[in-house]
């Protein structure tokens, strides 16, 4: 018998849950295998992303104090994945970089999961593409959304 569409959301909400936990217990796995703690891995994700950012964007973005931004740097500094640089337009500005040239491991543990999905996207069509594509950025936009209320100070 066919699944009813009610049926189909519950599924959905189901897998996606566990799609979540098996995306937080992988990033788990490749922080340590990186020898990195979770957050400092992410972060190192959020700078990857923007190319070069500042403590003061990371704190945002993440919802860390600066002063919890400035320690995750301090590691990931020491561990070789990023440096500082200040803004040559302003002195006051620091950047925290990635180090191109150490990322190589970062690559190498990322390279089976690519390979991976790009072998399952493979599967589907155009159009299919394009619906998984449109669920996964309006997913993302749910989350960003939860993760601001969730962020704003309780009414009193």
């Amino acid at each position: 018998m066919k699944p009813t569409h009610q049926d189909l959301k519950l599924s959905l909400i189901e897998a996606s849950k566990q799609l979540s936990t098996q995306t937080v217990m992988f990033h788990q796995a490749v922080a340590a295998y990186l020898g990195l703690n979770i957050t400092d891995h992410k972060c190192v994700d959020f700078i990857l992303s923007k190319g070069r950012v500042t403590a003061g964007q990371l704190a945002e973005w993440t919802g860390l104090t600066t002063g919890a931004i400035t320690s995750v740097l301090n590691r990931l500094e020491k561990a070789g994945f990023i440096c500082r640089a200040k803004d040559p337009g302003d002195l006051r500005v620091v950047y925290a970089e990635p180090v191109y040239s150490q990322l190589h491991a970062i690559k190498e543990v990322f390279a089976p999961l690519n390979a991976a999905m790009l072998d399952l996207y493979s599967k589907y069509d155009q159009d299919q593409l394009e619906t998984i594509l449109d669920y996964i950025l309006h997913s993302n936009q749910i989350l960003r959304n939860l993760i601001e209320d969730l962020r704003k100070p309780a009414a009193e």
